[in-house]
């Protein structure tokens, strides 16, 4: 009778500890971090020369975002290309000497490192029209905004890595929840 206390006690003891690991873990999911997300530049309108009297669009759609490293932006655009600039190419919309040249008309370019970010277009004049803009990426400090989702990022994410990082942590509390139910049926 001893044998089966004692067995009983290391079950039910198991069984909490198995329950205070499982509230742990959920309590802690909402910190995991989106790697990376994807964002058209411009929003639906894409990278089109603005309007004679919207020449910032760019660099507002910019400021309204948060960048971390490993995002991706997406430039959609007709008849055009994009180029990666220095801070001085960029003031001077100077296109001889890119950094980086994309003309494809569908172009993902992936934020690498923290920091500024310079983009032009490629195509005459279109610079000078206000088809530039500076991406600032979040240092690891930076990335605990006050507005935005948890990770910071507005709605102009792609709903995709969104919801694959919802459905994610789902799975991990669907089989969490499932574990805990098989301990309590063993024992």
């Amino acid at each position: 009778m001893a044998t089966t206390a004692t067995t009983n006690d290391f079950s039910k003891n198991s069984i909490n500890l198995t329950l205070l690991l499982l509230a742990i873990i959920i309590s802690s999911i909402h910190h995991l971090p989106v790697h990376s997300l994807e964002f058209q530049v411009g929003g639906n309108r894409g990278w089109v020369v603005p309007p004679a009297n919207d020449s910032k669009i760019y660099n507002d759609w910019a400021s309204e975002n948060r960048f971390q490293v490993g995002d991706t932006i997406r430039f959609k655009y007709k008849k055009d290309s994009v180029m990666e600039v220095t801070d001085k190419e960029y003031k001077k919309c100077n296109s001889t000497h890119p950094t980086f040249f994309s003309n494809t008309g569908n172009t993902a370019f992936r934020l690498d490192h923290p920091g500024p970010f310079y983009f032009i277009s490629g195509a005459s004049g279109h610079c000078e029209k206000g088809q530039r803009m500076i991406i600032k990426v979040m240092y690891h400090e930076e990335s605990s905004p006050s507005t935005g989702d948890d990770h910071g990022h507005k709605s102009s994410a792609s709903p995709a890595a969104v919801l694959a990082l919802a459905v994610s942590k789902l799975a991990i509390v669907q089989f969490l929840l499932l574990l805990c139910t098989t301990a309590s049926y063993l024992y």
